[in-house]
């Protein structure tokens, strides 16, 4: 009997009050006020996209328990929270530590981390300058690393939500280059990952599950891609591998537009290659859109020059994006059933709301993209 594919959407925790933003844009800023300002840039171009449940704090527990309800009556078994912590310390983690821990139903949702350690780039909004300073690097050292681990194993690991994969603490990495250089080179990263599994097994808490997302494609500026991935994968002892979003493999050729159609099929192609590639199971990825516009200076000029200058996503109905989620399902079942890899599949995203890739309720859509999700994977 094929086991029921698990769900887990990335979360990006922009939308709540934080320190650095209040320095780098003032006090109160969150990345709704990019939302608000976002205008059509082309003909028939749909913006703004306007949040069926307002432009809400999710660091309000009451807030993220509505986000928790309707995440878990439409089939979606985890938040993979993108999670931020630079050499001097944690970023945009009240989403997480006041907002879904304190929820009073924290229990009917799994959560883990995705180590988001790409630079932090001055893009919210990005100008056509295109040379954005970087205002925190993503490479730690050592010492933040354990830093940022013990604080994963205190206030996270132990919680009885966190998400485990094959009985694993599931904890995957962003950047795994980023890592590897910050902590200087392969033989240190080894030593190093060697410790944290121990010291998450003395704190009685079992075994990890390390993840790496990878890709083909750059899109942040500074992305490293992963070389020779198969022998840093095996180095390493990485337990699995999975992708953020499609744009990572399959580029979007047509400006302003490119079809969802055409993006779904060669995406899914992309993601049955991907499985045969890696030593290690590799959990599909289904997109929801792309719009990146609301992070670009509305008044400047659209054209396509890169990231975030750069074509839109069309077509991606509830309905074509349903498909997308049956066909990726099939693909981690069918995994699955030879014994290559496991019945997950990662979704982007619960509220990449300025990238346009959101599963949250909008006010054209409504609900409509989480009961396509819990049409395929609702139990």
């Amino acid at each position: 009997m094929t086991k029921k594919v698990q769900t887990a959407a990335y979360y990006f925790p922009n939308y709540h009050q934080d320190a650095r933003n209040d320095r780098w844009h003032g006090k109160g800023w969150t990345e709704w006020e990019l939302m608000k300002r976002a205008e059509p840039r082309f003909e028939g171009h749909e913006q703004p996209k306007i949040p069926l449940w307002g432009y809400e704090d999710e660091a309000d527990p009451a807030v993220m328990a509505r986000k928790i309800d309707a995440a878990a009556d439409h089939g979606i078994d985890a938040f993979l929270f993108d999670w931020y912590w630079y050499e001097d310390g944690p970023y945009l983690q009240r989403g997480l530590e006041e907002g879904f821990l304190r929820a009073p139903n924290a229990d009917r949702l799994q959560f883990a981390l995705m180590w988001a350690n790409h630079d932090w780039i001055d893009i919210h909004p990005l100008t056509r300058a295109l040379q954005p300073p970087t205002l925190a690097p993503g490479a730690v050292s050592e010492k933040a690393f354990v830093e940022a681990t013990d604080h994963m194993i205190r206030a996270y690991f132990s919680h009885p939500s966190y998400w485990r994969v094959n009985g694993g603490l599931y904890f995957s990495i962003y950047e795994l280059m980023n890592l590897v250089g910050g902590l200087g080179g392969l033989e240190a990263t080894k030593r190093i990952f060697r410790g944290f599994r121990s010291r998450v097994r003395e704190a009685g808490l079992g075994e990890l599950h390390l993840n790496a997302v990878v890709w083909g494609v750059q899109i942040l500026p500074g992305e490293e891609k992963i070389e020779r991935p198969n022998e840093l994968l095996t180095e390493l002892g990485i337990d699995s591998v999975t992708s953020y979003v499609w744009l990572h493999h399959v580029g979007l050729p047509e400006f302003p537009v490119t079809d969802y159609g055409w993006w779904t099929e060669r995406s899914l192609a992309k993601m049955e290659s991907l499985a045969a590639d890696y030593p290690v199971p590799y959990f599909p990825n289904v997109t929801m859109g792309w719009d990146t516009s609301p992070r670009t200076v509305q008044s400047d000029t659209y054209e396509p020059i890169g990231y975030q200058y750069m074509a839109t996503v069309s077509g991606n109905t509830p309905e074509r994006f349903e498909e997308a989620l049956r066909r990726t399902k099939r693909l981690a079942e069918t995994a699955a059933e030879r014994g290559e890899g496991l019945p997950i599949v990662t979704i982007n995203a619960w509220n990449e709301w300025t990238e346009g890739s959101y599963l949250e309720p909008d006010t054209k859509h409504g609900m409509g993209y989480l009961e396509a999700v819990k049409r395929v994977f609702g139990t």
